[in-house]
């Protein structure tokens, strides 16, 4: 079989050594679950639940707060009484609500999951209604809701659906966990989203490392027997081979446009984890209630892959099942060490989107100050995005967003690969995080004033104006940034 990629990239020590090969490991239940409202990319939900109330596990417990397709449910994880609903702390580290409940042997059990449904007898509404209604997003990170991305606009002719087992991410082996332990179920949501999208096409891509798996999954096509062609793509391990645009590259050939998504170059990307928590929620009627994830570092004194409730806090768990090693513990972070989210706590819930902890030891980061750019070209050659990630970063710091979003602001992926190779240390994809989110809020100031006056359109522009002049990248937020090279 060929062994496919694309240009530039990185090839990175990946540290799966501790938990690749291993199964995923249900976790003891916890006694209480810290679930937030809000875990997807979307309109916000609100609760429906209030304190005291008695829930079961797989039951709805908040909504959309306004109709509109860009919004899941979330259901409970274990069953018991709801104690409190609070803003806590959660991975991306801001405040939000969520719901605390805690578990009730009485009810210990009991379940609340959706009656099965055939997904090749049901009609595309009802399957798309069903995804929705199971609170699936994508589990890759972005927590897009999944019932959105199988719809696209009429004028966006899919016909290419690809599963993405790449698993690019240092660390983190969950991904090939699943597909291990789940051939059938991975394949049939394959079949089920092809499906629902009308295509007859559709490839798993993953990385060479795993090709020891190709043999059981072909043996899975040949049993589902499914419409349409289903076949494996092999691809060089390379990071950010995960990404959707890599991956679309060095499987199709196509380039996804700039500002564009892989719906533009007639393409649907889903995560492997996705895809089974899909066909999950057919057959058994489940809800997506509980997350497969990484955990790992060299302060972890038992990494595995494990399986747990959404709202779990690690630090809940017994410690025969999860050993921390608090005095060599350095950095913590929920993702992967070059896309995920440094936090100040482990005490912060799983969320859907959740695909590891990675508790790092000194050894393992690289605390090394900021120096001054010195030209060398390193970030342009390794961008996988084909960008310019020193002219973006000159356009932030002059405080011109239209010149940054020329020189392709809004089209980097957040990999950190500049960062990782920035011989000067810069911290370019924080800054460029930072940028977009300043970008938007500047955005949506100039529109709400536009609605309301000239004048106050005038005035936003000139707070806009302010507000650029006075950008800091230096304040970006903790992100994971890349490990230390070996």
């Amino acid at each position: 079989m060929a062994v496919k990629t694309f240009k530039r990239g990185l090839k990175l020590d990946t540290r799966k050594h501790a938990t690749e090969g291993s199964p995923v490991e249900p976790a003891p239940q916890p006694r209480q679950v810290v679930i937030p409202v809000n875990q997807h990319f979307g309109a916000p939900n609100k609760p429906l639940v209030n304190p005291g109330d008695r829930v079961k596990r797989g039951q709805r417990i908040a909504e959309g707060a306004a109709p509109g397709p860009m919004t899941v449910p979330v259901h409970a994880s274990i069953s018991g009484v709801v104690k409190k609903i609070e803003p806590r702390l959660q991975s991306n580290n801001t405040e939000g609500l969520c719901v605390i409940i805690e578990a009730e042997d009485e009810l210990s059990g009991e379940t609340d999951f959706m009656p099965p449904l055939d997904p090749f007898a049901c009609t595309k509404e009802e399957a798309l209604q069903r995804i929705r209604d199971a609170g699936i997003t994508g589990l890759g990170g972005a927590a897009f809701p999944a019932h959105v991305k199988f719809s696209p606009p009429p004028n966006k002719p899919i016909d290419i659906v690809i599963a993405d087992g790449a698993e690019c991410e240092p660390y983190l082996t969950t991904d090939e966990a699943v597909m291990t332990e789940k051939p059938d179920t991975l394949v049939k949501g394959l079949a089920i989203v092809m499906k629902i999208t009308g295509v007859s096409r559709a490839i798993i891509g993953m990385e060479d490392n795993k090709k020891n798996l190709i043999p059981m999954i072909e043996r899975e096509l040949r049993l589902g027997n499914y419409p349409g062609e289903i076949t494996v793509g092999l691809c060089r391990t390379l990071y950010p081979q995960g990404g959707e645009k890599m991956l679309i590259k060095a499987l199709t050939g196509r380039e996804v446009p700039s500002g564009g998504l892989p719906m533009d170059a007639g393409c649907i990307v889903s995560n492997v984890g996705t895809l089974v928590a899909i066909a999950e929620a057919f057959t058994l009627g489940k809800p997506l209630i509980d997350r497969d994830l990484t955990v790992s570092g060299g302060a972890c004194k038992l990494p595995k892959n494990i399986r747990a409730p959404i709202g779990t806090i690690l630090t809940d768990l017994p410690q025969a099942f999860m050993d921390i090693d608090y005095e060599k513990l350095r950095k913590i972070l929920y993702g992967g060490p070059m896309m995920g989210t440094a936090v100040p706590s482990v005490s912060i819930p799983i969320q859907k989107n959740t695909s590891g902890i990675i508790l790092l030891t000194e050894k393992e980061i690289s605390i090394d100050a900021e120096g001054v750019c010195i030209r060398c070209g390193r970030c342009l050659r390794n961008c996988a995005c084909k960008l310019t990630p020193v002219a973006i970063n000159n356009a932030l710091e002059a405080g011109d967003f239209d010149e940054a979003v020329k020189a392709g602001l809004l089209d980097c992926i957040e990999c950190g690969s500049c960062s990782y190779v920035c011989p000067a240390r810069i911290k370019l994809t924080q800054r460029f995080r930072v940028g977009k989110q300043k970008l938007r809020l500047l955005q949506q100031a100039a529109k709400a004033a536009v609605q309301q006056s000239p004048e106050a359109a005038k005035a936003a522009a000139e707070a806009a104006k302010r507000m650029a002049e006075n950008f800091k990248p230096s304040g970006a937020p903790a992100s994971g940034g890349a490990p230390a090279k070996s």
